[in-house]
């Protein structure tokens, strides 16, 4: 976690220090975003960034891709079941290192 968070840190978009800041605070502290939330937030064919954890309450029908910092085994199979695709923080900064695109949620 360490290596990501420097990885993060070194990036000179703002959203990836602000991620990296996320991300270091404690464990408890982290953000947990169910899956209802995302339905309510989220538009089709969008890029969402969880700095925490994915959680698998609620319904999703929207066809979006979550990167987060962690799922649960259900959150991954409702959004790939909605037509969506899951990836992991490090996965979406190789991706878009720029962070154009990407919409913070929590």
């Amino acid at each position: 976690m360490q290596k990501t968070i420097a990885q993060l840190k070194a990036q000179k978009a703002k959203l990836w220090k602000r991620v990296a800041y996320e991300l270091e605070r404690v464990t408890r502290k982290r953000r947990e975003v169910n899956l209802s939330r995302i339905q309510r937030v989220a538009n089709n064919n969008e890029v969402l960034l969880v700095p925490g954890k994915v959680l698998s309450t609620g319904m999703l029908s929207k066809k979006v891709t979550v990167a987060a910092w962690n799922f649960s085994a259900a959150a991954k199979e409702k959004i790939k079941a909605a037509g969506g695709k899951t990836m992991t923080i490090e996965e979406l900064l190789k991706a878009q290192p720029k962070g154009t695109g990407i919409r913070l949620i929590g």
